[in-house]
């Protein structure tokens, strides 16, 4: 009974093992750059949030990344939506997974629940496959719902399994170095979306250890003052 317990127990670790077998790329991204931050905006909203949704991030936190009210009022709400209210997405559920057999993930949190790196090496592992209902695939994550929407960006790419080798199609609007910057932003964004807060505390952290430093000195200061005659 000990090895098929084993066997249960590995299962989920060998699973994601296989969902993981093509090599992870790091992500360059810096969440302390503003104009990365903006960008990775841009490309959301024109490219992503036709579909998928960041219902817990509201349009006036794009503030936080050097955007005005008055900015993100007149380039990033292309809908009826309000400043104050949340990215959510037109696209029901029901129509989600009519259109693409699965409903589009909330992306709120991709970036915490899959990794950056992850999110960086899918973004850029797309290519041409006529045996998938939408004529794509994906390197990562094979058989994924969804089709290459930044394809005119980076072109139509064939990817050899048994090599493990690239051959690009067609050229698209940017090069290779520009469309890695763009993905580069895209996960950025996608980061400071699942923790818009993390530089703050970050900073505060710091802040906090500081001062418990010189409260410990002064703490250990006052104790050897009041144990010197202690023997």
């Amino acid at each position: 009974m000990r090895p098929v317990l084993l066997l249960v127990l590995l299962a989920p670790l060998l699973a994601w093992g296989a969902a993981v077998s093509y090599r992870l790329d790091r992500s360059p991204h810096d969440p302390r750059d503003l104009v990365s931050l903006q960008a990775g905006t841009r490309t959301f909203v024109n490219y992503c949030l036709n579909c998928h949704g960041a219902q817990y991030m509201r349009y006036n936190r794009l503030v936080d990344i050097g955007l005005t009210e008055a900015q993100v009022r007149d380039n990033l709400i292309l809908t009826g939506d309000k400043v104050g209210d949340t990215m959510k997405v037109a696209l029901g559920a029901k129509e989600g997974k009519a259109w693409f057999g699965v409903a589009p993930p909330d992306l709120s949190v991709v970036a915490r629940s899959r990794g950056a790196d992850w999110l960086y090496t899918y973004l850029r592992t797309f290519y041409r496959d006529p045996k998938t209902w939408t004529g794509w695939n994906n390197a990562v994550f094979e058989n994924a719902a969804m089709p290459h929407v930044l394809w005119t960006l980076q072109g139509q790419r064939f990817y050899d399994k048994e090599k493990h080798a690239w051959t690009q199609l067609s050229p698209g609007a940017q090069s290779t170095v520009e469309y890695d910057a763009t993905v580069r932003d895209l996960v950025n964004f996608l980061v400071y979306v699942g923790e818009p807060n993390a530089s703050s505390r970050r900073t505060i952290g710091i802040v906090v250890l500081f001062v418990l430093g010189v409260i410990f000195i002064f703490a250990y200061a006052l104790k050897k003052e009041y144990w010197k005659d202690v023997h």
